[in-house]
């Protein structure tokens, strides 16, 4: 615990400016890289970086020299059992959000999972399909095969059925995605996932859920609707359902209801009870199982004529060229999914990483996932990434590496080449209430809306704008447009900035807003003005237009209205109109003299003003000869805090420099504190300094700035003794103290002094 006057503190040291400082304490000479000296360093190769390229190239060589057998293996065997056959349920529902039949499921469920097993990061995430990658894959799928009309004029889909055709651009739209996957990684600019923020992701994967939803009614409910893609699809395919509601399948309806009761039931068990569970309840397979059953031996194809997934064949197809006249059709629609597809797993895949204290390379997740997408397109997958549930099954049950995804994909695989027969009579009803069930996460993000319009407004319109770009125009469209609000809500918010007027908080250093606080002290012809953004193009004007109604008046209007002034008077003297005394200038005119309206040499104006041929120099607060008036300045000194400033961009620099000329050329002080030293650095690289605008006007801090204008510009006595008092409070406490302590020690020492003698004199013996 800490004593009192622990919680005070006094220092004693020179007042600073940067000269100053940088005179007293010698700086420590840093050479900086240029390119060049990056460009050699990137292809320079020696034996230690070639190891280090090759270790982070493939991430499976350092985790698995340390992979504990006895520790681990049992666990990601458990975990690879119950997570493949997650992995084909899911698998074959999720294939129907992509329009394609739902056998290929499986193999985005495999492929993709061998390759990042090896380039991978993350121990925990589970690689295959993902809903909303689903979902965007199959709105370009119907666009280019619809259900109903003619597909694109495309070479290569001669002689091809409509599902072969539908695969053969779902695995060309993914084979581009990993091309584009690949190419960021290479490029390490993995950080532009930084851009989508977690509430742009939010409101985009809540519009996403709503489309899910809506594309699997048609299963739930038993109805023939066509896939329709573009903006405002969603309307009208609700419009086709409620058109079609009258031929809904009462069978395939008894058996959604049934299902999503009882997936949604056991979940919340599993939630509830997780800690007391060994292993998550499995209830989606245990459904799926007793649904196939139930279908097959009361034969629900024929008698109550719903759709069921049919025919699986065996096996793994030949490997298939993606087509390039598709990549020329996709371009748009790829790049979105490959962004969204890294996006989605890089943010599971930290959230693990933070949980089992672990890193992760967010370029080499962009290369494992483009070369995964690359792989499985040329085995006719989809695009993978990762789904929440699923990683959520491999962690929980005991999953340490990536051990667990690869026995994943065993099962999977073993499923794909001998038991996929016994999925044939499963209802694709089931596989829709399945989906729907798990869409509860993502549904429930609407309740996110009213704590972001309580906390920050900007981030929910956010929020809206993607969630409603993405419903009403599509995932691609939507997600442009999420991303275009979120980026101008910050170039607004760095545009405007809230600029304050500073004050004082008495007896202290410390310096905060004016309104903010009662007990404050404000030196009389002074302001301190707060910068809290970066100065550049966009925001020069609006800096300077805050910091003349901050002041109080526009330097350069009341420049040129001296200027003016000055002209006027030398007019008169020319005259003999005006003659100067001793007491100042004297009107000898009889009559009223009129302000001139000259208005030649505007350019004179913008100058000092000059006082060479005056026998004085004029005080301009005064009252002026000749009915001249010339508006008021009633500052000596303006502090500019630029501690919130960053950056300072060519044009910042040169509209600084022009209102820094037009406030000294009024005669007022300009004060710069807190400045980045890159940012002083760069005044000095581009010429700011000149015989005007001088380098000692920059300060180290706010105080340092304040202590030298109230030595400059001293206040009256009883306001000059006022902040002396409040700049010197806390050491003369401190004194007072320190001398309290003092004379209480020397009255202890006397009366220790007193007790330890007797009455003689001499020191008593202990008892």
């Amino acid at each position: 615990m800490m004593r009192p006057a622990a919680q005070q503190y006094v220092v004693t040291r020179p007042l600073y400016s940067e000269e100053s400082f940088a005179q007293d304490h010698e700086k420590i000479y840093r050479h900086r890289k240029t390119m060049l000296d990056h460009v050699k360093q990137y292809f320079t190769c020696d034996a230690k970086r070639a190891k280090n390229t090759a270790l982070s190239l493939l991430p499976v060589i350092g985790w698995m020299k340390a992979y504990r057998f006895k520790e681990w293996l049992l666990g990601d065997i458990v975990s690879g059992v119950s997570t493949g056959l997650v992995a084909v349920l899911q698998g074959l529902a999720y294939c129907l959000l992509a329009s394609l039949p739902p056998w290929y499921g499986l193999f985005s469920a495999f492929f993709p999972v061998i390759i990042y097993f090896f380039l991978g990061t993350s121990r925990h995430i589970s690689v295959g399909p993902f809903p909303v990658l689903c979902l965007m894959i199959g709105s370009v799928v119907t666009r280019l095969v619809p259900d109903e009309g003619p597909a694109f004029n495309i070479t290569g889909f001669e002689g091809l059925t409509r599902d072969e055709q539908r695969v053969l651009v779902a695995s060309s739209v993914t084979f581009l995605a990993g091309i584009m996957q690949l190419a960021m990684g290479v490029l390490q600019v993995g950080f532009v996932v930084m851009y989508l923020s977690d509430t742009l992701v939010s409101g985009f994967t809540t519009a996403a859920a709503i489309h899910i939803l809506v594309s699997q009614l048609k299963f739930v409910l038993g109805l023939e609707v066509p896939g329709i893609s573009g903006p405002l699809s969603l309307i009208y395919t609700l419009e086709i359902i409620f058109n079609k509601i009258t031929s809904t399948n009462v069978c395939d309806v008894v058996i959604s209801i049934v299902i999503m009761v009882v997936v949604f039931i056991v979940k919340e068990i599993n939630d509830r009870f997780k800690s007391k569970l060994p292993v998550p309840i499995p209830i989606e397979v245990i459904m799926t199982v007793i649904a196939c059953g139930v279908s097959y031996a009361f034969d629900f194809k024929t008698r109550y004529g719903i759709d069921v997934v049919g025919y699986i064949p065996k096996g793994y197809e030949a490997p298939v060229a993606p087509n390039p006249q598709i990549f020329q059709e996709t371009a748009v629609e790829a790049f979105p999914i490959a962004i969204v597809g890294f996006a989605v797993a890089f943010s599971v895949a930290k959230v693990y990483s933070i949980k089992h204290d672990y890193t992760i390379d967010g370029n080499q997740e962009l290369i494992a996932f483009g070369v995964s997408n690359i792989f499985g397109a040329s085995f006719r997958s989809f695009a993978a990434s990762t789904a929440l549930s699923r990683s959520a099954v491999q962690e929980s049950t005991g999953g340490k590496t990536q051990v667990a995804g690869l026995l994943s994909a065993v099962i999977v695989m073993i499923v794909t080449l001998a038991i996929g027969f016994l999925l044939e009579p499963l209802p694709k009803s089931v596989l829709g209430a399945v989906i729907i069930v798990n869409l509860k996460g993502s549904l429930m993000q609407f309740r996110e809306i009213p704590y972001l319009w309580r906390r920050d407004k900007a981030d929910c319109v956010v929020w809206l704008s993607s969630c409603i770009g993405a419903f009403l125009l599509g995932l691609d469209l939507g997600l442009a447009v999420g991303l275009g609000v979120e980026l101008i809500s910050v170039i607004l918010r760095t545009q405007f900035p809230r600029c304050s007027l500073l004050a004082n908080i008495r007896g202290t250093d410390i310096y905060k807003d004016r309104k903010d606080y009662i007990n404050i002290y404000e030196p009389e012809g002074v302001k301190i003005f707060r910068i809290p953004s970066p100065i550049f193009f966009a925001n020069t004007e609006f800096f300077r237009n805050k910091l003349v109604e901050a002041v109080g008046f526009n330097p350069l209007r009341v420049l040129r209205k001296r200027n003016k002034a000055l002209r006027m008077i030398r007019k008169l003297l020319k005259k003999g109109k005006l003659q100067w005394t001793s007491i100042g200038f004297l009107n000898t005119s009889c009559g009223p003299i009129n302000e001139s309206e000259d208005e030649s040499n505007m350019e004179e104006l913008d100058q000092p003003t000059d006082f060479k041929d005056f026998p004085a120099r004029i005080d301009w607060n005064a009252e002026l000869p000749a009915n001249i008036v010339v508006p008021r300045v009633e500052i000596h000194s303006l502090v500019l805090d630029f501690a919130a400033v960053s950056f300072l961009d060519i044009s910042g620099l040169k509209g600084l420099k022009a209102l820094l000329k037009e406030l000294i050329r009024v005669e007022v002080d300009v004060y710069i504190v807190a400045c980045d030293p890159y940012i002083l650095e760069k005044l000095h690289d581009c010429s700011f300094f000149d015989d005007e605008v001088q380098s000692s006007m920059f300060y180290l801090t706010l105080h340092d700035a304040m202590l030298h204008i109230l030595e400059k510009h001293p206040e009256p006595t009883q306001k000059k003794s006022d902040y002396e008092k409040n700049d010197s409070n806390i050491r003369k406490k401190e004194r007072e103290k320190l001398e309290k302590y003092q004379g209480l020690r020397e009255e202890l020492e006397k009366v220790e002094g007193e007790g330890n003698s007797g009455p003689s004199g001499n020191p008593t013996q202990a008892g």
